[in-house]
């Protein structure tokens, strides 16, 4: 079920995964939310990245041990692993910000990062700048080319599960609003 920003949830989440695409902001929602509502936040790409950006052997299990906790925040991403957050969550925010908006973002971040030399996980930081003239999966070019596919893995997932919870956002204001005024128990429940 795709609720709108404007719609209660029924009940006060403990297991959420934020859908949305490189850049969408999901790691800042789902720190966010973990904070608004007391939930450890999980960064999923922690779990994933180890050191030289090579993928971690415990991947997979570090999930597993995440996803059996009774309350977590994380972002709906890795294809590995994708299904089974979502079938264990019980609330999903999708960002669905506009392209225009994303690449905004996506660049921005990915500049302040790198002249920041900020560390990301793991020992990584952002290569250099011009590798996005080379990297068919620099960060930037990336967000570009799977931009669709949030929507698509999404609609299928709300085919797959109908019961799934999920609101839509389609503007940081939405966010703000729906955390402000909707983030809590309807009156009936």
């Amino acid at each position: 079920m795709i609720l709108e920003p404007n719609d209660a949830v029924s009940h006060r989440p403990s297991r959420i995964v934020v859908a949305g695409t490189s850049g969408s902001g999901k790691t800042t929602l789902s720190a966010r939310l973990g904070s608004v509502l007391g939930i450890e936040h999980i960064e999923i790409d922690s779990l994933y990245h180890g050191p030289n950006w090579t993928p971690r052997a415990t991947f997979e299990s570090d999930v597993e041990e995440l996803i059996a906790r009774p309350s977590w925040v994380t972002e709906w991403q890795y294809e590995a692993v994708r299904d089974r957050l979502a079938d264990r969550a019980d609330l999903m925010l999708w960002f669905d910000l506009p392209r225009r908006t994303v690449m905004r973002q996506i660049v921005i971040r990915t500049l302040r990062r790198r002249f920041g030399r900020r560390e990301l996980w793991n020992g990584n930081v952002e290569p250099p700048l011009h590798r996005i003239f080379f990297d068919r999966d620099h960060i930037i070019r990336w967000a570009w080319r799977t931009y669709p596919r949030t929507s698509k893995r999404v609609h299928h997932l709300n085919v797959r599960r109908p019961e799934s919870i999920i609101v839509r956002f389609e503007s940081h204001r939405e966010v703000d609003a729906w955390i402000a005024h909707c983030l809590r128990p309807t009156e009936s429940s």
